[in-house]
């Protein structure tokens, strides 16, 4: 789902003319529903900023522009997306807009910093991680994005972050993450523009925009092979005995209800250390691996923690950590929009919880 999308003209158009925030105030009310227009103005002096970027006549006017791109199966948003064609290949060009104005650095965390958030100094994801771990979410599960080769491009842009000598937001710390997804500061929209034309010099002929928020939700390739290729190296996930035979009617159970369009549920119990977690991690490698799209989903935080962390080897953490729900995180997801559902502690979960009750 997007909030809104445009040519690159018009949205600078939009801006101009400042009816921008009234038209995705419309549409955020059509298509979610709650809002205000408080919210949506808190999103102006970034979009300015945005458009003042795109104010480049090397930055073709019919560039597709979309803004609050929802990433299917998670409460994530894409901040700002442009779509073009570098001459040979197709690209969609995210940028993680961030408003902050300060930064620390988290040294005894993996792409972690901390800033002002929330009224008070908060950790959370470094912004070129953020946007990096989006741009491999939607590769990983956007039929169209791996089919057509579409190519992602991530960024981050704090534009009212003057950086400084010896800057956090840069340090050697973060070089990873910076290489997949380099970040702009106040001052360096030159750069940012440079980092958009060098895959965007032509406009969205093929509606890459369209392509991304229609695509089929499906694993993609890669992500299967990586997923196989750890189950296998891992004695941890060896089955034995009675989980063997199990994950066997389990898993036929699921395929037989993909074929025949019915709907199955399959209890296993057993007491702790029964080894039921060892039977859930292998059919969700495994069903993957059959191209449905599976999760995991509990509850409690503690076991997905657990067991991304064992399965997770060398494989980047947001790939793993997507395939791990908690319970709360289906409140607006589409009717049958998951093929599989393997649910731990089945027996903790509530109809209804949380403020809203949903």
């Amino acid at each position: 789902m997007i909030i809104y999308e445009s040519t690159k003209e018009e949205f600078i158009g939009d801006v101009v003319n400042e009816i921008l925030v009234d038209r995705l105030y419309d549409s955020y009310q059509e298509k979610i529903g709650r809002t205000s227009k408080a919210e949506i103005r808190s999103w102006e002096n970034s979009l300015q900023r945005m458009s003042n970027v795109m104010q480049d006549e090397d930055i073709p006017n019919d560039a597709s522009v979309a803004i609050e791109f929802n990433i299917p199966n998670t409460s994530k948003r894409v901040d700002f997306l442009v779509a073009g064609n570098d001459g040979n290949q197709d690209h969609v060009v995210i940028v993680e807009l961030k408003q902050w104005e300060s930064v620390e650095k988290v040294s005894s965390r993996e792409g972690l910093v901390k800033t002002y958030l929330g009224k008070g100094i908060r950790k959370t994801t470094h912004p070129s991680y953020q946007a990096w771990s989006y741009a491999a979410l939607i590769e990983d599960f956007n039929e169209n994005v791996q089919e057509q080769e579409i190519k992602l491009k991530p960024c981050a842009y704090l534009h009212n972050y003057r950086k400084v000598k010896e800057d956090p937001l840069t340090d050697s710390h973060y070089k990873d993450h910076l290489e997949k997804a380099p970040v702009f500061t106040k001052g360096e929209i030159q750069k940012l523009r440079s980092f958009i034309k060098k895959y965007i010099r032509k406009g969205d002929e093929n509606e890459l925009i369209y392509q991304i928020e229609n695509g089929r939700i499906r694993p993609s390739k890669s992500l299967q092979d990586a997923l196989n290729n750890m189950l296998k190296g891992n004695e941890e996930f060896i089955m034995i005995d009675d989980q063997k035979v199990f994950y066997e009617e389990a898993f036929h159970l699921a395929l037989d209800a993909i074929n025949k369009n019915k709907k199955q549920v399959m209890i296993v119990e057993g007491g702790p250390g029964t080894g039921k977690s060892v039977l859930a991690i292998n059919l969700l490698v495994n069903l993957i691996d059959q191209g449905l799209v599976t999760m995991y989903v509990t509850r409690n935080s503690a076991p997905r923690n657990i067991y991304s962390t064992k399965l997770r080897g060398d494989f980047k953490k947001s790939h793993i950590d997507n395939l791990f729900k908690g319970s709360g995180s289906f409140t607006e997801v589409e009717e049958n929009e998951f093929d599989v559902l393997i649910i731990d502690e089945a027996h903790r979960l509530n109809e209804k919880s949380g403020l809203f009750r949903n």
